[in-house]
């Protein structure tokens, strides 16, 4: 299983994960970039060209596009946070880097399993198949466990958040 580390970056934690894919970098740069495309397997779909400098809404949220270098870079900020895809051919495939530059260390474990979960859909989805997120969130807990431990936080945040997506009440 190939799972994402906990890195600083300007002195924020930040979550990065690497995935080589074996579709041509042009097809995973219109999985990453393409709204339809994004929508079928990353948490949501921005409506966006890209273009640096552009913003878009998504989920209430406001977000700016800081860099757009078909079919190299995409980055941007959303909710004061910067997320970014760094795509890089690899032989007749891709190499995909995606980081999260995050706010809250504490919660690290919990974010990096959510973003497991969706980049396990995006080899399907370039497959033209459909990992649901139902599928994809199937060993959530398991994998946050390992998080926290790799990572060195408290698991009980990410185990709360578990719990009330189970319809659970209590403390987890």
């Amino acid at each position: 299983m190939r799972h994402g580390t906990l890195e600083t970056i300007d002195g924020r934690p930040a979550l990065r994960f690497e995935r080589t894919l074996a579709y041509p970098i042009e097809r995973v740069w219109r999985a990453v970039s393409v709204p339809a495309e994004l929508g079928a397997w990353f948490p949501a779909a921005a409506e966006w060209t890209p273009a640096t400098g552009e913003t878009f809404e998504a989920g209430g949220a406001t977000g700016e596009v800081i860099e757009a270098d078909p079919p190299h870079r995409l980055a941007w900020t959303f909710a004061g946070q910067t997320y970014s895809f760094d795509l890089a051919a690899e032989g007749d495939g891709c190499r995909l880097v995606f980081i999260h530059v995050i706010d809250d260390l504490g919660l690290s474990a919990q974010t990096a399993t959510g973003w497991d979960a969706y980049l396990s859909r995006l080899e399907p989805h370039l497959a033209g198949q459909a990992l649901s997120e139902e599928e994809a969130h199937a060993s959530w807990e398991e994998i946050h466990e390992g998080y926290a431990e790799r990572f060195g936080v408290d698991p009980a945040p990410g185990r709360r958040f578990a719990a009330v997506l189970r319809g659970e009440t209590g403390d987890a």
